[in-house]
């Protein structure tokens, strides 16, 4: 069993810049992908961001050049950093890991992007 608990949301103004941050623990060494996934009211939960254990990154196509996502191994922790934040950023952000053929998820993080 893997548990994550996310931090860093927030209300942000549009342009500005926030940084989520997720810790893992229990089972972490059958994590081998870990990202972000966020979800706006009335909408389905999407992709944000993922990251291998080799450094391999994917990004939706709505947040390329402008988030980035990075991990510290040693810490247990994936970073999302968020810039040029947009009103349609507006979501809950869930940490996502999968390890074990098994997927887990965190129990989420408001960001909200006013205009």
């Amino acid at each position: 069993q893997v548990q994550l608990v996310e931090s860093g949301g927030g209300l942000v103004q549009a342009g500005g810049s926030l940084r989520l941050s997720c810790t893992a623990s229990g089972s972490i060494l059958s994590i081998n992908v870990r990202g972000w996934y966020r979800q706006a009211p009335g909408k389905q939960r999407e992709l944000v961001a993922i990251i291998t254990t080799s450094g391999n990154t994917n990004f939706a196509d709505s947040v390329k050049g402008r988030f980035t996502i990075s991990r510290d191994n040693a810490k247990n922790m994936v970073y999302l950093q968020m810039n040029s934040l947009k009103p349609e950023d507006t979501a809950v952000y869930y940490c996502y890991a999968v390890g074990g053929s098994r997927i887990f998820w965190g129990q989420g993080t408001q960001v909200t992007v006013s205009s």
